[in-house]
């Protein structure tokens, strides 16, 4: 974002904190049929806080939007089986994950968990003394903790805005940087084009549209060069 005003920041930061958060939170947990209500009974998705105007985005919405409507706003039991199949199939699986959600296992050719990239995710959550719930039980570079992390980042940089702290502030925003560059862009916009191709129901489609939209987002603004990754067995 080449403008200095406070505002513009305290927009952008706000919308990616919780848009994020909100990614972080529904794909990191199987779906329960409660929490998926509230999602749309509270008409979660009507709008985005970030990148209104980014078409992912927008095409992310809408397909959310329908998938609501479809299933009533997803109010009986065969919607919420359909959709925690569909979580199983792309995230689980039995001898083939679809869509893994683990950084890792996009830089080994056995798509292995627990490498070189959890640890180096973990410490990047020790500096802001942070650690997952189920530490040493699931790999630390799950896309739902990742998309936390960011969130997290970005709340900070509004504390540090409130705090007219600047040089916190500049440390944040190049701590995303390095960390959306190091990290989460050279996986999760393949994660996204896998769950798009496979995903079975609007609501993860539609969850991916958000994740790859959001990544763009914060690509524009923070003038952010997206990586290019190759991965070994794709």
């Amino acid at each position: 974002m080449k403008s200095n005003n406070n505002t513009e920041w305290t927009n952008f930061l706000t919308g990616e904190m919780l848009l994020f958060r909100l990614l972080g939170q529904v794909l990191y947990a199987e779906p329960k049929q409660n929490q998926i209500q509230a999602l749309f009974s509270e008409d979660i998705f009507s709008e985005s806080p970030l990148g209104s105007d980014q078409p992912d985005i927008a095409h992310g919405l809408q397909l959310l939007q329908n998938w609501g409507r479809q299933t009533h706003n997803n109010s009986d039991e065969g919607a919420c089986k359909a959709l925690k199949d569909d979580y199983l199939q792309l995230f689980i699986g039995l001898d083939w994950v679809q869509a893994p959600p683990w950084e890792s296992v996009y830089f080994s050719e056995r798509r292995l968990l627990f490498q070189e990239q959890t640890l180096d995710v973990r410490n990047w959550y020790l500096k802001y003394d942070l650690l997952p719930e189920r530490l040493n039980n699931e790999p630390d570079d799950h896309i739902g903790l990742e998309m936390a992390f960011l969130s997290h980042l970005a709340e900070l940089g509004l504390n540090a805005l409130d705090h007219q702290d600047q040089p916190a502030f500049d440390g944040l925003l190049q701590t995303q940087r390095d960390f959306a560059t190091r990290h989460c862009l050279r996986w999760v916009p393949i994660w996204c084009d896998l769950v798009e191709q496979s995903a079975k129901t609007g609501f993860y489609r539609g969850l991916a549209c958000l994740t790859r939209g959001g990544m763009l987002e914060l690509c524009t603004q923070l003038e952010i060069e997206a990586p290019v990754v190759d991965v070994p067995w794709m």
